[in-house]
This record gives C-alpha cells, sequence and structure tokens, in this order.
C-alpha cells in the first residue's frame, strides 16, 4: 500500500459535530481530501446509502473481509457491531491525489495514528458539554432511548482519550470551529 498520502482523522463522542465539520472541509475546494468510507456490520439507517454513507456489510462479510487482512483498523464499537477502515479505501484516495480525511471512533482513530505517525493528523471534537452532547443526540430525532442512553455511557471512556490526539477542538461555536478546522488541515497538507 502506497504510504506517501497523508491521513486526517477526525474523532468525537457522536453527537459532537465532527460529521459536520468533516463535510465542511470536504466543501472547500482548495484542499484535496477525500472522505474514507468506513465498512460496518450495523444495518442502514433511513436515507443512508451503501458504498457513499458507509460499505454495509453483513457480519458474515465483515468477517470474511477480516480473514483476508482487508482493514487497516477496525473496532467493535457497540457489542456485536463493528466498523472498520478498508485497506483499499487509502488506496483509492491516494491514487486520485488526495489526502485521506477520517470521520472515525477514538479508537480507530488512535490505531489509524500509530500505524502512520509521521503522515497522520489526528483531531479530538470535544462537545463543550454533557448537556450540549445529549441535547445534540436527541435533537438529531434518528435513534430510540436505548441507544442514545448506549452512546452517552460511551462519552467519558471516549474523552478519557482526548490527550492522545494532535489537536482537541472544542466544538462550542461551529462557525468558529470550521474556521478552525480548515486552517489546522490546511498547515498539515502544506508541512
Amino acid at each position: 500500500m502506497d504510504k506517501k498520502g497523508k491521513l486526517i482523522v477526525f474523532s468525537a463522542p457522536s453527537g459532537s459535530g465532527k460529521t459536520t465539520l468533516v463535510k465542511h472541509l470536504l466543501s472547500q475546494k482548495n484542499l484535496p481530501l477525500a472522505f474514507s468510507i468506513s465498512a460496518t456490520s450495523r444495518k442502514a439507517r433511513v436515507g443512508e446509502k451503501n458504498h457513499i454513507d458507509y460499505h454495509f456489510l453483513s457480519p458474515r462479510e465483515f468477517q470474511e473481509a477480516l480473514d483476508r487482512d482487508a482493514f487497516v483498523e477496525y473496532e467493535e464499537v457497540y457489542s456485536g457491531t463493528f466498523y472498520g477502515t478498508l485497506k483499499s479505501e487509502l488506496t483509492r484516495i491516494w491514487e486520485s491525489g488526495k489526502q485521506v480525511l477520517f470521520d472515525i471512533d477514538v479508537k480507530g482513530g488512535l490505531n489509524i495514528k500509530r500505524q502512520f505517525p509521521d503522515r497522520t493528523l489526528a483531531v479530538f471534537v470535544q462537545p463543550p458539554s454533557l448537556e450540549a452532547l445529549e441535547h445534540r443526540l436527541r435533537k438529531r430525532g434518528t435513534e430510540s432511548e436505548d441507544k442514545i442512553q448506549q452512546r452517552l455511557s460511551k462519552v467519558e471512556e471516549e474523552m478519557a482519550y482526548a490527550q492522545q490526539f494532535d489537536q482537541i477542538l472544542i466544538n462550542d461555536d461551529l462557525e468558529h470551529a470550521k474556521k478552525q478546522v480548515v486552517q489546522i488541515v490546511k498547515d498539515f497538507i502544506d508541512s
């Protein structure tokens, strides 16, 4: 696998705003970025499209990909639900002349950083408070109460990893955070 390209990792507790910031970065025409589409063993949510939002694999297909050593990294993020980065995604993006942009769980993000330490910028997006995070999750209206509680119970564990990231971005003002991420990523790509 070509290791010449760069990797920009965004990780955060669910509801911190990382996906909004990643989409903002992808909209910047002056940044040579392409999104790494993660694979997952979970079922698609309403409106999600296979090979666009995620590579949706059955649990059996996910295991077969693991057996073929097809992943750069993977995690069982929730019991029985796996997420991972396919090696083919990195190759696809680097061959297009772009840098890889990730919206990935905390452990997966640090795993990427460990494998490509000199080529990875790892950014942890932190919510302003647990209350704000819970409000954002509920406002989405996409998940059951059980799923919201499951995500909230994971926040403390995820926040404990923040100091291992290159940058911690507190997302308390979205417009300011958008400006910050563009500058952080531009500086990294240009370095």
